[in-house]
């Protein structure tokens, strides 16, 4: 389980103006809220979260004015056309308690060669402890066959995690490759006699 500690300050400014101010300065507006506590609006630096965030569900240990936060990020708002970070929600977590997230799902194993694997879901819910959510889960597709699905059951969990998704969800589909093609139809050539068909013209002025 990865987990990063990040220094960030205090936001005593809000709105759209104050945060795209802050973004201009390189950092990324965000709110830590969870455990009962009072949300607390924080300002962390652009590069450093960016980074961190490329691992999915890591631990961010936020540091603003000399106390620290264990936190989970939960929603992540980027740029639709740039993707850089916009704003963050940061939940408040606490070791030893167990958490509800989505892993992603990676597969292993060589299918039918004759069949599309489809990725139906990416994800898979789990319930886990704080500190070790896995950065991935795994799926055995080995021997799968075209027409054939793994689901959600079949994921493969770390020890003492528990599955939250339904079981009977499609994970991936090993769909079946089209062996039909169409033939060229070829034009029906005019009947002996039968006028050409005529030009598009444009009306004279």
């Amino acid at each position: 389980m990865a987990e990063v500690t990040i220094n960030g300050v205090a936001r005593t400014e809000f709105g759209k103006g104050a945060s795209r101010r802050a973004r201009r300065d390189g950092l990324v507006p965000a709110v830590i809220y969870g455990h009962g506590e009072k949300p607390k609006h924080v300002a962390l630096p652009m590069r450093e979260l960016t980074n961190a965030l490329k691992t999915s569900n890591v631990l961010l240990d936020i540091v603003v004015d000399g106390k620290t936060e264990l936190t989970l990020p939960k929603a992540v708002v980027r740029d639709p056309l740039k993707q850089t970070l916009e704003h963050v929600d940061l939940l408040v977590v606490r070791r030893g308690e167990k958490v509800t997230v989505a892993v992603p799902v990676h597969t292993y194993g060589k299918h039918d060669p004759d069949g599309i694997l489809e990725h139906v879901h990416n994800t898979v819910e789990i319930e886990v402890e704080t500190t070790n959510i896995p950065a991935e889960l795994k799926l055995n597709i080995e021997g799968l066959k075209a027409g054939e699905s793994k689901t959600a059951a079949d994921v493969e969990l770390p020890a003492g995690a528990k599955l939250v998704s339904d079981p009977k969800m499609t994970v991936v589909h090993l769909g079946e490759r089209s062996t039909h093609v169409d033939e060229p139809v070829a034009a029906a050539a005019p009947a002996e006699g039968a006028a050409a068909p005529a030009a598009d013209a444009t009306p004279s002025a």
